[in-house]
């Protein structure tokens, strides 16, 4: 079975974390890595012990809620809370960092952010970016590592192609029954 590349495995994380999130307009993950090391996690939500935008309503002001704190802050000060250095580190997040988030990302030290959908990607932003030499790219997510379906899929394929060949069933007649197994996979 091949392993889940890395960058795959960072965003997954992310995603699992954005569920912690209690945010009603959008859901944040974000991942600290240094030297393929997980060392701090963040989603978006209120302090610690506040009222959460899922029980209250958003507190929003200007357009932007105030009471949640997003989910690279988080990560980054769990990090201060916990005495772990960002220095030389990567984020993996599952949306494009604001401004806030991106100067404080610059200034935690972390050189680069890989994340996996774009959120209002602000011009700035990039800019401070490319000016502090923090390397930005988008890594589409692939869903299917939240969940083993394509784990299972491969066994059971896998799984087939041995029996049937065991049985001697001609090559070709394999290769047509595991197109059907896949599209029903895909269903």
């Amino acid at each position: 079975m091949q392993r889940i590349a890395w960058d795959q495995f960072f965003l997954a994380q992310s995603h699992l974390i954005s569920s912690r999130s209690t945010c009603t307009r959008l859901m944040v993950g974000a991942t600290i890595v240094r030297d393929k090391r997980i060392i701090a996690g963040g989603y978006n939500g209120s302090i610690a012990g506040g009222d959460h935008c899922d029980e209250e309503g958003c507190y929003v002001v200007e357009g932007h809620c105030i009471r949640t704190i997003h989910a690279e802050m988080n990560a980054i000060l769990q990090c201060a809370k916990f005495g772990a250095s960002t220095d030389n580190a990567e984020m993996y997040v599952t949306h494009f960092p604001c401004i806030a988030c991106c100067k404080s990302i610059i200034q935690a030290g972390i050189k680069a952010v890989y994340y996996a959908k774009d959120y209002k990607n602000h011009p700035y932003a990039m800019e401070l970016f490319e000016r502090a030499d923090v390397v930005i790219k988008k890594i589409p997510f692939d869903e299917h590592v939240l969940n083993n379906a394509a784990q299972i899929e491969q066994s059971v394929i896998q799984t087939v192609q041995e029996v049937l060949q065991q049985e001697e069933v001609p090559a070709s007649t394999i290769a047509h029954l595991e197109d059907q197994l896949r599209q029903q996979f895909l269903k």
